[in-house]
């Protein structure tokens, strides 16, 4: 779809207060087709916070101009323009608060004024001056106030307009006409307060129905399936993955191997037996496999040049990967390291009864957070009025609003998360920059089957390290985990039953549903076999 937008559908950053405070700059974009944007940069003479602690959390806020979009002389597509409507929303509200702070300073000056010991030096005039002056900012202040929460309504209105015309980009399978487009136009006037009202229905993504085979193209794409430590020199790993079953154990070298889990003679399942001197050995007629797969012993019969599947296995960062499918491995591993400064405190490998893809859909959303996580981790949230993904226009990772929470997608089946917390359980500050302590987490959905998925989890912190050698700690950990994903199952489990019998698990997607979207629209441009993926950092 084409989105058309005019250069005053972006209010970013404009004021309308006296010119003597600011210095402003602009150029105009006009572009047919395409997104006109102003790009308004500019300086403005710092206030003078002396205000008490009560005050501090509603004035003490970021300046969010440096975090602009730097667009000045660029065209924006719809998901840019988005992110720059989103930054206008938080310019707005930083200026309402500075609007408040100045008529707070004004106040406290006609307290000054009025003050019986300037009585003593000063004159009736000139206390009959300066009142007057103060009168004047104090109305040019209110009536700034005023124009700020017209500007906050309409661009909330902006808003909701450029995500009707993201959303037209995103979700496929809706046919709205020019004239339908074009009746959606917000207001070129930057100062109105008409309320937009998008018309054109709701669009959905398809996932219904009994879950397909996983398409081919899925399998080309390293895979962690085990952790380092889990995996010693003789012992092996049974895993199901795109349902086939294997088996990890170390050669002889140390490095881990992964081959069919059969037996070529009479697919024995080859995990019932054992790893001596780096080959696995079957438990009915003792034949062993190297990690390559080749048969290296054959007892009690003659010796006959037999292998079952290997596939390509690599050790990475206290993990260990997989290439299950057909195309040559890529060069290179995606790194799943805590940040630097985090230790980890828990790895844990969990089984569960659901599609690896229902498994994601939960982790990449937070929103469900104060409403199903009441026993555990959000117990005690209060609930939002607006919940936000915040993330760049090409990008599979961002950050939530209000939740000073990281987040990101990292094909084909990660995800990774920074929590800023005070301590276990609480929440602290608007962002985790803005938070002293954090917890760092890995979840990883291996697909097993179409209704199981193989779960590995790590946790990490940058705080209380001696935790790591508390004795028994992990049962702990893994005790705080479960808990978790069975407040989670019961109702991806759920899920799962109702879309088995046709039901659509994504039939309505709302603005705190973008990186569940988009890792949808990026599986199903892999199992469509696109070119060029969507949202790929490149």
């Amino acid at each position: 779809m084409t989105a058309v937008a005019t250069a005053a559908s972006l209010s970013l950053p404009i004021s309308l207060r006296r010119p003597s405070k600011f210095n402003f700059s602009s150029k105009k974009i006009s572009v047919r087709g395409g997104f006109g944007v102003f790009s308004i940069f500019g300086e403005e003479r710092g206030l003078e916070k002396k205000h008490t602690d009560v005050w501090s959390t509603i004035f003490d806020v970021e300046d969010p101009r440096p975090r602009i979009p730097q667009s000045k002389g660029k065209f924006l597509d719809a998901y840019q323009a988005l992110e720059v409507a989103r930054y206008d929303i938080q310019y707005l509200d930083w200026r309402a608060r500075q609007d408040v702070l100045t008529i707070m300073h004004l106040h406290n000056k006609v307290v000054e004024v009025l003050n019986p010991l300037a009585r003593e030096y000063k004159s009736i005039g000139t206390m009959k001056k300066e009142l007057a002056e103060l009168q004047e900012e104090l109305e040019q202040a209110h009536r700034q106030v005023h124009i700020s929460e017209a500007r906050v309504g309409t661009a909330l209105d902006k808003l909701a307009y450029m995500e009707v015309l993201v959303n037209d980009r995103l979700l496929p399978g809706r046919n709205t006409s020019e004239s339908d487009r074009t009746s959606l136009s917000p207001s070129t006037s930057s100062a109105s307060s008409d309320t937009v009202k998008p018309k054109s229905p709701r669009r959905s993504l398809n996932v219904s129905g009994p879950v397909q085979a996983y398409h081919p193209s899925l399998k080309n794409f390293w895979y962690p399936v085990a952790f380092t430590n889990d995996l010693k020199d003789d012992t092996m790993i049974p895993l199901d993955c795109f349902e086939e079953p294997w088996v990890m154990f170390r050669g002889k070298d140390g490095r881990p191997g992964c081959v069919q889990n059969t037996c070529a003679h009479r697919a024995c399942p080859l995990d019932l037996g054992s790893v001596n001197e780096g080959r696995i050995k079957c438990p009915y007629h003792g034949w062993e496999y190297s990690t390559n797969g080749k048969c290296e012993k054959m007892p009690s019969t003659k010796f006959v040049n037999v292998s079952i599947r290997s596939l390509p296995c690599f050790e990475q960062e206290g993990m260990i990967w997989i290439w299950p499918g057909d195309e040559p491995p890529m060069a290179t591993l995606p790194s799943l390291e805590p940040p630097p400064g985090f230790i980890v405190h828990a790895e844990i490998v969990m089984e569960l009864p659901v599609e690896h893809g229902l498994l994601l859909d939960n982790l990449l959303d937070l929103a469900h957070a104060p409403f199903t996580h009441t026993s555990t981790f959000a117990k005690g949230w209060s609930v939002p009025s607006l919940v936000k993904f915040l993330t760049p226009a090409s990008g599979l990772q961002g950050y939530w609003d209000p939740y000073p929470i990281d987040m990101e997608f990292c094909p084909p089946c990660m995800v990774l998360s920074t929590i800023g917390i005070s301590k276990p359980g609480k929440l602290e500050g608007q962002s985790t920059r803005e938070c002293s302590t954090h917890l760092h987490q890995l979840h990883v959905c291996l697909p097993s089957s179409r209704n199981k998925t193989r779960l590995l989890y790590r946790m990490s912190l940058d705080f209380a390290p001696l935790l790591k050698h508390v004795p028994f700690m992990y049962i702990l950990w893994r005790y705080f985990a479960e808990k978790v994903l069975n407040e989670d199952l019961r109702l991806v489990v759920g899920q799962q039953e109702r879309m088995n019998n046709g039901a659509n698990v994504w039939n309505w997607p709302v603005t705190y549903d973008k990186l569940g979207v988009r890792y949808r629209l990026w599986r199903d441009a892999v199992e469509r076999g696109a070119k060029q993926l969507p949202f790929s950092k490149s």
